[in-house]
Parts: C-alpha cells; sequence; structure tokens
C-alpha cells in the first residue's frame, strides 16, 4: 500500500503504475481500496488459521491477542486511506455539484422556452428564470465558501458527517420561499402601471403567505429541535453517535447503520409532496406566494412530530446483563479466575455506525482498575468478537482477587453501569 508508509507513493508508484499519490481523488480513492483490499486478505488469512507465528501457536489467548493486535494496526491503516479518501471525495462532490446546479437552471430555461411556443414569453417566466439564476448564484457562492466541506452539502450534514433530514427539509422548503419571493421582485421591478404593482404587493401580504409561513416555522423548528435532543441525549449518554465516513443520500431515508427508517423516510416524502404542490401553486400564479391548505399544513406538522417522537425514542445506553466464565468444550465447570476469559451478554455494545475495523477495535472493558481492549477475532466475512450483544475478554493477572466490578466503554464512548463479579485466586 504505497503511500501508507512504503515509498513510492508516487503518481506512478503504485502497482501496476496506479496513482496512489493521496493528493488526488483517483490516487486517494484507489489508496483506500488497495488497503481495503490488503485488510480483507489478512482477516481471511487469521480466520483460516494461517500466519500466526510458530512461537504463539502453543498458547490461544497468546495467538488470538497477537491476531488482533495485527489486525487492529492494519485498520488504523485503513482509516488512514479513508479520511484521505473522504477529503478528497468532498471535493469532488462541489465540483460536481455545481454544474449540476447550472444545468438545472438550464433545463428550466429549456422547459419555459418549449412551453412558451404558441403562448408566448411572458413576465412570469422571465421572473422565474431570473429567480433561479440568483438562487444558483447563492449556491455557488455557498459552495465556493464551503469549498473544503462538501460544497453545497455542508449546510445539510451533521455534527457526525452524515446528511441531516431535518435541515435538508427545512432547507427545501427556504428554497422554495426565497424562490417565490425572487419572481415577485423580479415582476415587481418589470412592471409598469401602479395596478400591476399593487396587485403584486397583495399577493405578498400576510394573508396570502400564511400557511407558507405556519409551514416554514414548522420544519425550521424541527431541524433546531432534532439537533438539541439529539445532542442533549448524547451528553446525557442515553444516544450513541458514531461519525461516519462521509455523508450518502441514504442518510436522508435510513437510520446511523444504513437501515431504512419509517420516520425519517415519511418525513422527507411527506414534505416532498406539499413542496410539488407548493410549486404548482406558484407555476399557477406567480405573482402570488404560493399557498399551502391548512390540510396539508396539519399533515407537514404531524409527519414533524414523528419524526421528533423517533428522534426522543431512538438508540439508549449499552447494558451489561450477565457476565460468565467462557467455557470451552471439555472444561470443568468452576468460578472465574485470572487468565480465564469472560463473556459479557448485555446488549448495545457496538453502535450504529460502528461496524468498522478501526471502531471495534475502540471497544474496551474495565474490570476493576484495568482497562482490557476486546480482542478482534476474525471468522469468514467478519468478526465473532466483539459483536453487539456478547463480547469475550480475558481476565488479567492484574486484577486483585475477590469483588470486581465490570463496565464496557463503546466506540462511542459511552460507559456501561457497572456489573459485580467474584474473582477467585
Amino acid at each position: 500500500m504505497a503511500g501508507a508508509g512504503e515509498p513510492g507513493g508516487g503518481a506512478a508508484g503504485g502497482e501496476g503504475g496506479a496513482c496512489l499519490c493521496g493528493r488526488c481523488p483517483h490516487g486517494t480513492r484507489e489508496g483506500h481500496r488497495r488497503a481495503v483490499a490488503a485488510f480483507v486478505a489478512l482477516r481471511e488469512e487469521f480466520a483460516a488459521g494461517r500466519g500466526v507465528p510458530a512461537g504463539l501457536a502453543h498458547s490461544a489467548g497468546a495467538a488470538r491477542q497477537w491476531v488482533s493486535d495485527e489486525l487492529t494496526l492494519s485498520a488504523r491503516t485503513l482509516a488512514e486511506r479513508g479520511g484521505a479518501e473522504r477529503t478528497a471525495w468532498l471535493v469532488t462532490v462541489r465540483r460536481r455539484t455545481l454544474p449540476a446546479v447550472w444545468a438545472g437552471v438550464a433545463v428550466l430555461l429549456l422547459g419555459q422556452a418549449l412551453t412558451a411556443i404558441g403562448a408566448g414569453w411572458t413576465v412570469a417566466r422571465t421572473a422565474g428564470l431570473a429567480a433561479a439564476v440568483v438562487a444558483a448564484l447563492g449556491l455557488t457562492a455557498v459552495a465556493w465558501w464551503h469549498r473544503e466541506h462538501g460544497g453545497v452539502l455542508a449546510p445539510l450534514t451533521g455534527e457526525d458527517r452524515r446528511l441531516s433530514t431535518s435541515r435538508a427539509v427545512a432547507a427545501l422548503w427556504v428554497a422554495v420561499a426565497l424562490y417565490a419571493v425572487l419572481m415577485a421582485a423580479v415582476q415587481l421591478a418589470a412592471a409598469s402601471g401602479g395596478r400591476t404593482r399593487n396587485h403584486l404587493l397583495v399577493g405578498l401580504e400576510l394573508p396570502q403567505a400564511q400557511t407558507l409561513l405556519v409551514v416554514l416555522f414548522i420544519v425550521s423548528g424541527v431541524a433546531v429541535v432534532a439537533r438539541r435532543v439529539v445532542a442533549v441525549r448524547i451528553r446525557a449518554g442515553r444516544l450513541q453517535k458514531v461519525p461516519a465516513e462521509r455523508p450518502r443520500a441514504v442518510d436522508l431515508l435510513a437510520d446511523d447503520a444504513g437501515r431504512a427508517s419509517l420516520t425519517d423516510a415519511q418525513y422527507v416524502l411527506v414534505n416532498a409532496v406539499v413542496v410539488v404542490f407548493a410549486l404548482v401553486r406558484l407555476a399557477v400564479r406567480p405573482t402570488q406566494l404560493p399557498a399551502v391548505s391548512w390540510g396539508l399544513v396539519v399533515l407537514v406538522a404531524l409527519s414533524g412530530a414523528v419524526y421528533l417522537a423517533g428522534k426522543v425514542a431512538e438508540g439508549g445506553r449499552p447494558v451489561i446483563l450477565s457476565v460468565v466464565r467462557a467455557r470451552e468444550l471439555g472444561d470443568l465447570a468452576a468460578p472465574i479466575r485470572t487468565g480465564d476469559d469472560i463473556e459479557i451478554r448485555g446488549t448495545g455494545f457496538l453502535p450504529p455506525g460502528a461496524g468498522t475495523p478501526d471502531r471495534l477495535a475502540r471497544t474496551v472493558v474495565c474490570i476493576g482498575a484495568v482497562h482490557v481492549p476486546v480482542p478482534l477475532v476474525p471468522v469468514s466475512g467478519g468478526f465473532a468478537n466483539p459483536t453487539d450483544g456478547v463480547l469475550t475478554v480475558p481476565v488479567p493477572v492484574d486484577v486483585e482477587p475477590g469483588r470486581v466490578e465490570v463496565r464496557v466503554v463503546t466506540a462511542a464512548g459511552v460507559e456501561t453501569a457497572a456489573y459485580p463479579i467474584d474473582v477467585q485466586e
């Protein structure tokens, strides 16, 4: 893996002449791909019982610890490559989203030109196109300002590096409202008579805009409350958050583990449908802000309430339910002694999104005053230890006999309540 500790990581220093410079998107992507392939090959070799030094083969515990340390080192290299690939990906996204924004303006121009055949070009069409150009310029400025953090995606990305559903929905409604106001402003500037200006100003009055303002208040409030709820629950240890590798579109409809989330999906879909309705109303009456019926306002409010309820209910603290001595086939029943393996049974030991090898290696068990990293036990296609419900660790000789407390510290930094066990001499 050139560029990760080996010489020859230049533009043509990789195997087969592939770029592994680490400074361009292709180089970081290729380097990350090769790091993943190297880690998988190492894990599969250990899972098959190969690669362990002959001097350690006589001791199962020493061999397991050596394998875990080797996998942890390889996982750190993989994480470094992943970080470089993430940075390059953010730069690439910034460069690709701006052409997409201006392509949208071009599509709008083409659509207006085609629909103007026979009907003629109107001031409203000019206003719509001018509003789109101004909005695209604003997005271009945002992309430049946040050029190191994903461009236009930066305001929609949460602290955990995932796309925020609540922020995306709020941004969508803000964009609709600003587009409607810009259209009205252009038409007002182009109006030649006082009667036309008065008609445009009436379309901006509160009776015409009240439902749109209520929807804006609801979705913005949901975004603020959701962020506060998540922050408070993280600080209280009731929610485990592990940063994602990078933002993905699926984040809008899924939980932190990438599984489909009903609360997130319904919030996005409901607001998308209502936004389409608002845009149709704007197209029919371009001189007024798009009015949303009160029934749809209530629908948006109920959808937001369900979304917030899901935020309050998700996650939880890791919990130890029991601790037992790990027994191999043929072993006699015996109490827990130093040097034995113990099996910690519970729930929530692996937070959503903590399935990558470098994060699995961060799980720690505190046995009394001794901190024991949970060893990585490879199997074909994954790991047998740690898992979300069971952790297996050795009891170090430094643990004093008697009653000691066991705690688990997850990759998210959340610690379980103490669970007492008795260690015999």
